[in-house]
């Protein structure tokens, strides 16, 4: 991972082998970031993503393999109520005419990735909602 940060911008690139969700969170941590929010592109051989059941209250989970383009990758970085960093991604993953989307567990770079983050000062956390049980942003009132 290299990346490079002015004021409340990074820029990061990942390289081949590298995973980015643990990346993300290494970076919120190198660079105690509050919260932000983040967009990039890239490709994976290797990736699991999920869509969330809102019946069953859980993610379904679909693991990946073989050349894709990240199209998208977006979501946002925030803390647990412990202070930890909270990663939530969406991808949109394609090859050929076949697109597949969702919450991004996991994907292993198979040559680069190229992600812009955008840094704010405003405390974010996050609580588990029993309604949908999702864990949703919670609002520090400092």
């Amino acid at each position: 991972m290299e990346y490079v940060r002015k004021g409340s911008t990074i820029i990061l690139r990942l390289e081949r082998g590298e995973e980015v969700v643990s990346a993300l969170k290494e970076l919120q941590k190198k660079e105690n970031v509050l919260s932000a929010s983040y967009s990039g592109i890239g490709a994976t051989d290797n990736a699991t993503i999920g869509v969330y059941n809102t019946a069953e209250k859980r993610y379904e989970a679909t693991q990946l393999t073989g050349d894709m383009e990240i199209a998208a990758l977006n979501g946002n970085l925030s803390r647990t109520k412990d202070g930890e960093p909270y990663i939530h991604a969406h991808a949109v993953l394609g090859r050929g005419r076949e697109a597949h989307a969702g919450h991004l567990n996991a994907a292993i770079i198979s040559a680069t990735a190229e992600i812009f983050v955008f840094v704010t000062d405003i405390a974010v956390s996050r609580r588990a909602d029993p309604e949908t049980g999702l864990n949703v942003f919670e609002f520090q009132n400092d």
